[in-house]
């Protein structure tokens, strides 16, 4: 398969690109600078750089990127600095969704093209009546109205989930929550719920950023995964 993966450069994305790459698929990245992920274009015949942001790219150009590609990764993010939270773009996340999928239909694919985006555990799936306990919904209320990146987070998933839909001849969809990230060296066993199976702020769980990536790349490469969760917001979690 031949996939186009932005936020490549970030902690989960780099991981996300690797393990696209040991695959065996074709990986394109739109990157702001080329020499953070300099070792994989050398390793990987197979990695392609594009130098650029999804949102300061034209619409045809974007569209041209995503010519012939079968699946979408989203592992954008804002950084976690006053700017990175307050700053422009403030809704980086959503309007680089919207945009994607925009020249995904543009180039009218004659198969749906996979979007799988990374998110959070603390944004609900509205589609379902997920059992937030008061504390936690009360503690995402005040990050909602504080923070614009989760709003930004919320906004991502919306556009798949309400304006995409489930029934969109171009666009399938998986949106990923993870639960609080750490960093470990190997991918471990892992679980994929519907919905949260503990707290999300407290008594919340872990899950290491090597099992988002392999978790997301996982889903495009089976069959069978994909169909499981296409349409619906899986919450990924360490197995304890």
């Amino acid at each position: 398969m031949t996939v186009l993966v932005v936020g490549a450069t970030g902690a989960t994305g780099r991981l996300l690109t690797q393990q696209l790459l040991e695959y065996g698929h074709e990986v394109k990245a739109i990157v702001r600078s080329k020499e953070k992920l300099a070792e994989l274009e050398e390793s990987y015949p197979g990695f392609v750089q594009i130098t650029g942001t999804v949102l300061d790219m034209s619409e045809t150009d974007l569209a041209n990127h995503l010519e012939g590609c079968d699946a979408v990764f989203s592992c954008l993010g804002h950084n976690l600095t006053w700017k990175g939270m307050y700053g422009k773009p403030r809704k980086l996340v959503a309007d680089s969704v919207e945009k994607l999928c925009e020249a995904i239909v543009l180039n009218n694919p004659s198969e749906p093209v996979q979007f799988v985006l990374m998110n959070t555990n603390g944004n609900t799936n509205r589609d379902l009546q997920e059992n937030y306990s008061l504390k936690d919904r009360m503690v995402i209320f005040l990050v909602r109205a504080l923070i614009p990146a989760h709003s930004d987070n919320e906004d991502a998933a919306d556009y798949l989930r309400v304006q995409i839909g489930q029934d969109n001849s171009k666009i399938e969809w998986v949106v990923v929550r993870p639960d609080n990230l750490i960093d470990e060296p190997e991918v471990s066993e892992y679980e994929l719920h519907g919905s949260p199976v503990r707290g999300v702020i407290f008594d919340s769980g872990q899950t290491s950023r090597v099992n988002v990536a392999n978790g997301m790349a996982t889903l495009i490469t089976e069959k069978e995964l994909w169909n499981k969760w296409k349409g619906q917001m899986p919450v990924i979690f360490n197995k304890e």
